[in-house]
């Protein structure tokens, strides 16, 4: 893991110097291709999903400068006043919602991202289904999995997956892989386990789990996707009071 991330965040971060992007991410990216080696697998396997989120467009272009290039975003309304004009000068970024989609927002989302993950229930589905037909504009769509069943957290509970992945292939619905947020006092590896195993079953290729804090493991149980945060832009921002502050990541 990055020893050096950014101190927290604060409104004059666009400012500041942010040479740490650059470092922390070849040190993510080296820490990616060591997990992939342990067990066998190309490191070209696995793509890293930097998570921007409340981060500003200077320390997205501060990455994309060190070569990065898929991206994810919680919210669609960040990510609007963020993106496009990135886009501009790099028109292959990569923009995942890995968020949670309100249905009223989804004709945004399908304009704004190119892959959706967190796909986790009937009426949404219906609606992505219904706005990528209409835009001519199919993204590619991982279904969220509640694998530990938090009654307070998105997702579709393992017991009900079968069925709903029926109903999206019933609407045309570009499924592609599955991802999944274990609980944070769990072991996340019982969690990653049980996601490859529901998606080896249905024969979806594509796997989001890991975070800053777990990744290496991720990749060793198959993850084709890790999301990482923290570990390649520091902090979260001192001004975003929507969650609690995140602990600097450990060696």
């Amino acid at each position: 893991m990055p020893d050096n991330p950014a101190p927290e965040a604060t409104e004059g971060a666009a400012a500041a110097d942010l040479s740490y992007i650059a470092e922390n991410l070849a040190l993510v990216r080296g820490h990616m291709a060591e997990a992939a080696h342990s067990v066998e697998r190309p490191p070209s396997q696995v793509v890293l999903v930097a998570v921007s989120k409340t981060h500003g467009a200077p320390a997205v272009a501060a990455a994309l400068a060190a070569g990065q290039r898929v991206f994810g975003e919680n919210r669609v309304q960040e990510a609007a006043a963020k993106y496009p004009g990135l886009r501009q000068d790099h028109p292959d970024l990569e923009l995942h919602l890995i968020g949670p989609l309100q249905t009223n927002k989804v004709r945004e989302a399908v304009a704004l991202f190119d892959v959706i993950e967190s796909v986790d229930r009937p009426k949404l589905a219906a609606a992505l289904a219904a706005e990528m037909a209409a835009q001519g504009r199919w993204l590619r769509c991982f279904v969220q999995v509640n694998t530990g069943e938090e009654p307070q957290k998105a997702g579709i509970l393992p017991a009900a997956l079968d069925a709903f992945l029926e109903d999206c292939r019933n609407l045309g619905l570009p499924v592609v892989g599955l991802m999944c947020i274990p609980p944070v006092d769990e072991e996340p590896t019982l969690h990653f386990a049980l996601l490859a195993g529901m998606a080896q079953r249905h024969g979806l290729p594509v796997l989001s789990m890991g975070m800053s804090g777990d990744f290496e493991a991720a990749i060793a149980l198959g993850a084709t996707h890790v999301r990482i945060g923290t570990a390649i832009f520091g902090r979260r921002p001192v001004t975003d009071t929507s969650r609690a502050p995140v602990a600097a990541p450990q060696p």
